[in-house]
């Protein structure tokens, strides 16, 4: 136990350090995934990788182990939601990992092997996984293979395999990161820009242009002599159906029940405030009253000029600049606020920290000796060197050194050293063990105050909270629990619905979070069914409805045949303008007599770039085309048909060689990027974890 506490304390004595997700090369997108879902998965499956379907039960076992691990290296089991999205990605990316992106290495003829292994762990070709890992520094915060064996021996007699957990995970981050870092190395060696490519970029991107054209727009509005029909659309869908692949999603719709404080509940909370403003102006035990009578504890924390303002701008003008004691009572929105200065220092906002952390039965008499020591002018750094538990902390470049602390970047139980004085060591007691302290310096003291702050916010009684269920449970009963009733309830009770389209990773409404329930309802739920109440958060009620469910694969024809009209429609008018433009110009050999006839203006663009960004693509591959000193023409656009006439052309060297590869190398690092989803929607990756989580 005493070396899983070590590696607690030098993973957590400055900042809590959870799993290391981004440790891989590049890592896959839970978000890309869902373009790859596989409607042949179980529905009691979090997913299928590379055909092997992954039960809820086997992911939920690399949860834990991913849990463990992150209690192992903070020392708690405290978790943030936050925290437990990113254990349930790691998880996932080992799944991942395991059943699909080693394969495919081992099949791109990529190796690791065990002699490998061991040169990465300890070796001459060290991991970054052990060589920035503060469990194997030495005294120097240098990698130690004495460190590595001592572990290993501790692995072998811990009895809570809590260490053997750890050292596994290890050991597979190590060997998946160099599966990781071999194919990258292999794309991007395929990805080799040759000579000739090099030289064809460098003479594009140095290339300008003088030109001068003109264009005629595609109309506005609807014609009605353009028509777009059903087998035309049924001819583009069955040649562009890749384009129509979607995600299972439900088209829905809800109408939601905020509960929100009666005007008597907010009058009422108003007269506590004034029958507790009284005693919190004299109280003595300002601690056990706010307890009592506020939303707010007391608070150890010092505040400036300024600070107050994140919590409200009046209390900050009366403590401030008004230099009140006590602030009057200050209504904003339906909370309550009133505040009394406590305290008054002038302190500073940081301090610069050392320490040499003790730890064993005889800790508190070696502090005691070393105060004596360093306040003799004893070298701190060679003095953490020989005791402290401590080896990872320099943060000046000398051991010990912690760095700057303020109130909100603080050790647990080191508070006091924001008022302790530069240059006299002095002993604390944290959780971690006895430390021994010292401020080398602080920046300007500035007036602080620590401030009691009396709050109260106006709740929905019983009465309120009844009062808005029944308003939904009306809704609910005329709702009948169809579509149909849904909408003349809508019509009767006047209450807005909201149309959305959800997938089953929603968990937003609006401004509403943690709404998984309405989410999972409609998954559930058949197609024209409504409802009944479904409570969110305690003060939230949703009736929903589903008007459409659409299943993962293709969207039906139907679904996209107004999206393709519209294509088709618009592929019409960009036929119709250009042959317009093409009859009006013929014969005509001057961009002036072709503005003319064309009833537009000529534009005049010199030194334009063929490798600019900013010039629509089709003006510019014309430009890149049209022999000077000729009418050229007509070309369609983006945005109308144009007509242009190159008038010079010139090559400089502004484009350099190391500005072609540079290029070159961020088109290799983008589309590495894309591996693990193309490989996912190759390998039938379905990720259903948002059915679960």
């Amino acid at each position: 136990m005493a070396l899983l506490e070590k590696i607690r304390v030098k993973f957590g004595i400055v900042i809590s350090v959870i799993i290391a997700l981004a440790l891989l090369s590049f890592i896959i997108d839970p978000g890309t995934l869902e373009s790859a879902l596989n409607s042949m998965s179980s529905k009691y499956d979090v997913g299928k990788i590379a055909g092997k379907r992954i039960s809820y039960n086997e992911f939920q076992s690399e949860v834990d182990k991913y849990t463990t691990i992150n209690e192992l290296m903070t020392g708690s089991s405290a978790q943030t939601e936050q925290m437990q999205q990113q254990i349930r990605d790691a998880a996932w990316q080992e799944l991942v990992d395991k059943y699909m992106f080693i394969d495919n290495a081992m099949a791109a003829g990529i190796h690791v092997g065990e002699a490998e292994l061991v040169d990465l762990v300890s070796g001459e070709s060290l991991s970054p996984v052990m060589a920035q890992n503060p469990v194997f520094f030495d005294e120097s915060g240098n990698f130690s293979l004495d460190m590595l064996n001592a572990f290993i021996a501790n692995v072998n007699q811990d009895q809570t395999g809590q260490l053997r957990l750890y050292w596994n995970y290890l050991q597979n981050s190590i060997n998946t990161q160099q599966y990781y870092q071999k194919y990258s190395a292999l794309f991007n060696a395929g990805n080799y820009e040759n000579a000739l490519q090099l030289a064809d970029d460098l003479d594009f991107n140095n290339t300008t242009a003088d030109v001068d054209y003109c264009y005629v727009s595609y109309p506005i509005g609807t014609d009605s002599t353009i028509v777009v029909g059903d087998s035309e659309i049924k001819d583009y869908y069955n040649s562009h159906k890749k384009f129509f692949k979607q995600t299972a999603n439900r088209e829905i719709e809800y109408v939601v029940f905020e509960v929100v404080p009666s005007e008597a509940d907010v009058l009422a909370t108003s007269d506590e405030m004034d029958a507790a403003y009284e005693e919190f102006q004299t109280t003595d035990n300002m601690r056990a009253f706010l307890l009592r009578n506020s939303e707010e504890s007391l608070s150890e924390y010092w505040y400036k000029n300024g600070d107050l303002n994140t919590l409200n701008g009046e209390l900050n003008e009366y403590i401030f600049n008004r230099k009140e004691d006590v602030t009057p009572v200050i209504k904003s929105g339906n909370t309550f606020l009133a505040a009394r200065v406590m305290d008054s220092k002038m302190l500073p906002d940081s301090v610069f920290v050392k320490h040499i952390l003790l730890q064993g039965d005889d800790a508190a008499h070696v502090a005691d000796s070393l105060v004596g020591v360093i306040s003799r002018g004893g070298n701190f750094s060679n003095l953490a060197a020989a005791y402290s538990a401590d080896q990872s902390s320099a943060a000046d470049g000398e051991l010990g050194s912690i760095g700057w602390m303020t109130q909100t970047y603080m050790i647990p139980g080191f508070e006091s050293v924001i008022e302790a004085r530069v240059g006299r060591p002095f002993v604390l007691e944290t959780q971690y063990g006895t430390h021994v302290v010292l401020v080398t310096e602080r920046t300007e003291p500035v007036l602080k105050k620590q401030v009691a702050i009396l709050e109260k916010t106006a709740l929905a009684s019983r009465d309120t909270f009844n009062e808005y269920y029944a308003q939904a449970n009306t809704f609910a009963t005329l709702a009948g629990g169809s579509y149909e009733g849904y909408l003349r309830a809508v019509d009767s009770t006047k209450v807005y619905s909201h149309p959305v389209t959800i997938t089953e990773a929603t968990s937003n409404y609006g401004a509403i979070d943690n709404a998984k329930e309405v989410t999972r309802w409609a998954f559930d739920a058949k197609e024209g069914k409504a409802s009944e109440i479904i409570t969110v958060n305690n003060n939230y009620f949703f009736i929903a409805t589903v008007t459409k469910i659409n299943k993962e694969g293709y969207a039906p024809v139907e679904d996209a045949a107004s999206l393709i009209e519209q294509r088709l429609y618009a592929l019409k008018i960009q036929d119709k303008v250009l042959s317009d433009v093409k009859s009006k110009i013929s014969g005509i050999s001057s961009i002036e007599d072709a503005a003319k006839v064309l009833g537009v203006e000529v534009d005049r663009s010199e030194a334009v770039s063929l490798g600019s960004t900013t010039v629509d693509p089709a003006l510019l591959g014309a430009v890149s085309a049209a022999p000077e000193g000729t009418l050229f023409g007509p070309v369609p656009g983006t945005m109308g048909v144009y007509v242009l006439n190159v008038s010079n052309r010139e090559t400089g060297s502004f484009y350099t060689e190391t500005d072609a590869r540079n290029l070159a190398a961020q088109k290799s690092q983008y589309m590495s990027q894309l591996i693990l989803s193309v490989m996912s929607e190759y390998d039938d990756v379905v990720d259903n974890r948002a059915r679960f989580f």
